[in-house]
C-alpha cells in the first residue's frame, strides 16, 4: 500500500507538527507533501529524514516570510500536488491540506486540527486584528475569504473520513461541512514530564505572544495582585503590549528551550490558560507534571481539564473562569487558592489523568480510524 501524508505548510515545530511527527512514525514508508517547507535545520528532526514535495508557492518571492499572505493561492496550489499514485492519503489539515485532489480508488483520511478559523467563526475577529474593517483592502479581503469559504465546503468532499482533534473541532466540522467525525486527541509526549510534588509559590502562563492567546489579560490580572508571582514564557509581536501591562511581580524571560519550560511548568503552583483553543497542548503538559490548570472555560480545555465537583466524580485537575477578563482571572486565582488550601488537587492524580493523551494512546486510536476507513472506503 502506497501512503502519502500531506500538511498545509512546514515552517516551525509546533502543535500540528507534533501530530505529523507521530503519523510519520506510524507510516515510515509514507511520502510527505506540503505547500511549502522552510523548517530550520535545527528543527527538522520531526520530518524523520524526509524531504517534502512542495507546491509552486515554495519558489515564489517572499514565500518564506509572507506565506500567509498567499492564502488566495493556496487552494489552487494544493490541487496541483499530484497524489494520484497513492492508495492511502492522510492529511493533517488546519487550512487547505484536506482539499488535495483524490480519486474514487483512493482512501483519504483527514486529521482535522480545525476548519479555517479566519474564514469561518473567527472571520470578523480576523478582519479586526488585521485592521481590515474598512476600505478597499477590506473589501478585497472579504471577497477572497468568501471564495475560500466556498472552496472549503466543496473540497471537504475529497475526504472519506474525518478525524477531529477534539469534540470542539468535531462540532465545527459538523457545522461548516455537514460531516460527522471521530475524535482522537493529539499526542502529548508525557514521558518528557516529571511529576513534581513540591510546588513553588508562583503561577505560570506560556504561549506565542499573539492576540488570540490573551496573555495580556494574565499580565494585567496579576498587576492587581502584587503579592502573587507570575512567570509568562514565550515571545512574539505582543511582547511590548504584555510588558506594558505587567507589574513588577511578573517575570518575562522570553523564549526558552524545552527543558527549561518543563522545569518551570513542573514547579508552578498552577498553569493559567486564558485562550480559547481547539485543543491546547500546554495545559496537558502542565498536568503531566502534576500542575493544576486555571483555564478559560471554552474550547478544548473543557475536554482536558477536570473541575472540582464534576458530574463523573473524577479527581479535579483544575478549574475554569467564564470571561476573558483580568477580573475573571483574579476571581479564579482566589477560588483556586481556597481549593488548594482544602487539598482539592492531588498532583499524582493530575499526572495520571494526562496519560489519557499519551503518544501510545494517540497511535492506537488513530490507527483504529485508519483501519476503519480502509475497510469502509477501499
Amino acid at each position: 500500500m502506497k501512503v502519502a501524508v500531506i500538511q498545509d505548510w512546514l515552517v516551525i515545530y509546533g502543535g500540528a507538527e507534533r501530530v505529523l511527527e507521530h503519523i510519520l512514525d506510524m507510516y515510515p514508508q509514507a511520502d510527505l507533501f506540503s505547500l511549502i517547507d522552510f523548517v530550520p535545520d535545527e528543527q527538522r528532526h520531526f520530518l524523520r529524514e524526509r524531504t517534502p514535495q512542495t507546491s509552486f508557492l515554495q519558489k515564489l518571492p517572499g514565500a518564506k516570510n509572507h506565506y500567509r499572505k498567499m492564502l488566495p493561492l493556496m487552494p489552487l496550489a494544493i490541487e496541483q500536488l499530484d497524489l494520484s499514485e497513492y492508495d492511502l492519503i492522510i492529511s493533517s489539515s488546519y487550512c487547505v491540506a484536506k482539499g488535495v485532489l483524490t480519486g474514487p480508488n483512493q482512501v483519504h483520511v483527514c486529521y482535522c486540527h480545525s476548519p479555517m478559523r479566519y474564514a469561518w467563526d473567527h472571520y470578523h475577529e480576523y478582519l479586526r486584528e488585521m485592521h481590515l474593517e474598512k476600505g478597499l483592502k477590506s473589501w478585497f479581503a472579504r471577497w477572497q475569504l468568501h471564495k475560500i469559504r466556498n472552496w472549503d465546503v466543496r473540497s471537504n468532499n475529497s475526504v472519506d473520513h474525518f478525524v477531529a482533534n477534539s469534540r470542539f473541532v468535531a462540532k465545527r466540522i459538523s457545522k461548516f461541512y455537514g460531516r460527522q467525525s471521530k475524535i482522537v486527541y493529539p499526542p502529548i509526549d508525557t514521558r518528557l514530564f516529571q511529576l513534581e510534588l513540591e510546588k513553588e509559590d508562583y503561577y505560570i502562563a506560556a504561549g506565542r505572544f499573539v492576540p488570540f492567546k490573551r496573555l495580556d489579560l494574565v499580565a494585567e490580572a496579576f498587576q492587581s495582585m502584587p503579592n502573587k508571582k507570575l512567570i509568562i514564557l514565550g515571545d512574539g509581536p505582543e511582547m511590548s503590549k504584555i510588558k506594558s501591562k505587567a507589574g513588577p511581580n511578573t517575570l518575562l524571560p522570553g523564549f526558552l528551550p524545552p527543558e527549561q519550560v518543563r522545569a518551570y511548568l513542573s514547579k508552578a503552583k498552577a498553569f493559567i490558560f486564558p485562550s480559547e483553543e481547539d485543543f491546547g497542548i500546554v495545559p496537558v503538559e502542565a498536568q503531566a507534571c502534576g500542575t493544576p490548570v486555571i483555564a478559560f472555560g471554552k474550547g478544548g480545555a473543557l475536554e482536558t481539564v477536570i473541575p472540582p465537583h464534576n458530574i463523573n466524580n473524577k479527581a479535579a485537575t483544575g478549574l475554569f473562569f467564564n470571561e476573558q477578563s483580568p477580573q475573571s482571572i483574579c476571581d479564579a486565582v482566589s477560588c483556586f487558592e481556597t481549593l488548594l488550601a482544602e487539598n482539592t488537587f492531588d498532583a499524582k492524580l493530575i499526572a495520571q489523568h494526562a496519560q489519557d493523551f499519551s503518544i501510545d494512546s494517540f497511535k492506537q486510536k488513530f490507527q483504529q480510524e485508519i483501519d476503519f476507513a480502509l475497510k469502509q472506503f477501499a
